[in-house]
């Protein structure tokens, strides 16, 4: 079975970034977000540290700033969505293009905290594998469950998209291609169909874990628990960030 669609963000390199566990980076960078929204919006020398210690991390990971920058593609909704609010927002407005004050800010805002969310995410995940992400979660506790679907969904992720591709191909093979709203019903069906499928599979699936004794707990990783060095290692980020947080509250 080939590898989950969203594990080609993986860079396969040998780096300080990547050896260090699982655990310890999504600890690190969950923090690390968090400081970042915490920091008033008019703080802009610390935004830029932020950025600064970003780049620190691609550096010691060895992760390429194209590589990152083609993966943050994904928040260009958000960016639309931000370049309308000075022009929808209500408040006072700018003497040029007549643009709201406070639609200005809250672009501002939104634009400099997702941009800096999503490139330590994209981070995250150009240093550790999927698999290896959820090991970390259940390493801090994540419950059983969640971690147990989000397995089963990379596990299971390149079937469904085969089987939707196999769906396309009997359309096209039957002289249908989608072209506007009134083809939108037969899109619908293929969609349930797609989804009957899907729960036919899961129901075949658990019957041949049952039968092979699974009990409702996956089989934990044998895997060492992360060293006080290597939590101090991945500390750093969130460290430097909360004194970057603090004195962004004192500007």
């Amino acid at each position: 079975m080939g590898a989950a669609p969203a594990d080609t963000l993986y860079l396969p390199v040998g780096s300080p970034v990547h050896r260090l566990p699982p655990q310890c980076k999504i600890a690190a960078v969950c923090c690390f977000v968090v400081l970042v929204v915490a920091t008033p919006r008019e703080a802009f020398p610390a935004f830029a540290a932020y950025a600064l210690l970003l780049a620190c991390v691609a550096a010691a990971g060895r992760v390429r700033p194209g590589h990152v920058l083609k993966r943050m593609l994904i928040e260009v909704p958000f960016v639309a969505f931000a370049v309308l609010l000075p022009f929808v927002a209500e408040g006072p407005r700018t003497d040029m293009l007549g643009l709201s004050v406070e639609g200005l800010w809250g672009a501002w805002n939104i634009l400099a905290k997702g941009t800096l969310g999503v490139a330590a995410s994209v981070l995250l995940a150009s240093t550790t594998q999927l698999r290896s992400l959820l090991r970390g979660l259940e390493r801090l506790r994540l419950p059983p469950l969640l971690v147990q679907i989000a397995s089963f969904m990379l596990r299971y992720a390149d079937v469904l998209a085969g089987e939707l591709h196999r769906m396309r191909l009997a359309r096209l093979s039957r002289g249908f291609d989608a072209r506007g709203p009134r083809h939108w019903g037969v899109l619908a069906k293929t969609a349930g169909a797609l989804f009957i499928r899907c729960y036919e599979r899961g129901e075949r699936v658990h019957l041949a874990m049952l039968s092979r004794g699974w009990t409702g707990t996956m089989p934990r990783s044998e895997e060492e628990a992360a060293t006080r060095a290597e939590w101090a290692t991945a500390a750093c980020l969130p460290l430097l960030a909360l004194l970057v947080c603090l004195g962004g509250w004192t500007l």
